[in-house]
């Protein structure tokens, strides 16, 4: 069954583009609501051309005339459309498997691994969690390998090192 959300149409209008939604962010009012709409290139890895501004700009034209139709949105609806950003989040299933071996940062309500409430490593890959469902397992900086259930994760995103170029 096709999803016919607002939420799920866009995913596939973006998608038909060849692209990917990572975000769908509503902000505002009723009287001006705000989507804030973060798209990603299905198969971009760190280091690599992300989203460019024309990307963004076509998504924001080819978005436009399906919400201008809906009935549930105010004419005086607001749509920003952007790139996730080097410290992209991790949202779906397939960003944990996609960015597997790339440095993540992750952050829950409670501790994490009985550690911290914010943790930060490289992402070796997701599993079956010890309670069911999917876990996040990460080899911490110290070298310690710990395993988080992602039910447990309120906010992951991409780590992005700044490298200092030496002066001549």
């Amino acid at each position: 069954m096709a999803d016919t959300s607002l939420e799920g149409e866009i995913e596939r209008r973006i998608e038909e583009m060849g692209l990917e939604m990572v975000e769908l962010e509503r902000a505002g009012d009723r009287r001006r609501p705000i989507l804030r709409l973060s798209i990603d290139r299905a198969d971009s890895m760190p280091g690599q051309p992300g989203v460019s501004l024309d990307d963004c700009t076509a998504v924001s034209r080819a978005l436009e005339p399906m919400l201008d139709a809906r009935e549930d949105l105010p004419d005086t609806y607001v749509l920003e459309v952007s790139s996730p950003g080097v410290e992209r989040p991790l949202v779906r299933r397939r960003d944990w498997e996609r960015f597997t071996g790339v440095a993540v940062a992750v952050r829950g309500k409670r501790l994490l691994a009985e550690r911290a409430k914010r943790l930060e490593g490289t992402l070796l890959g997701l599993r079956p969690g010890a309670e069911g469902g999917d876990a996040a397992l990460l080899r911490l900086e110290d070298g310690a390998e710990v395993e988080i259930p992602l039910a447990e994760i309120d906010r992951a995103n991409l780590v992005y090192r700044w490298e200092r170029k030496p002066r001549p």
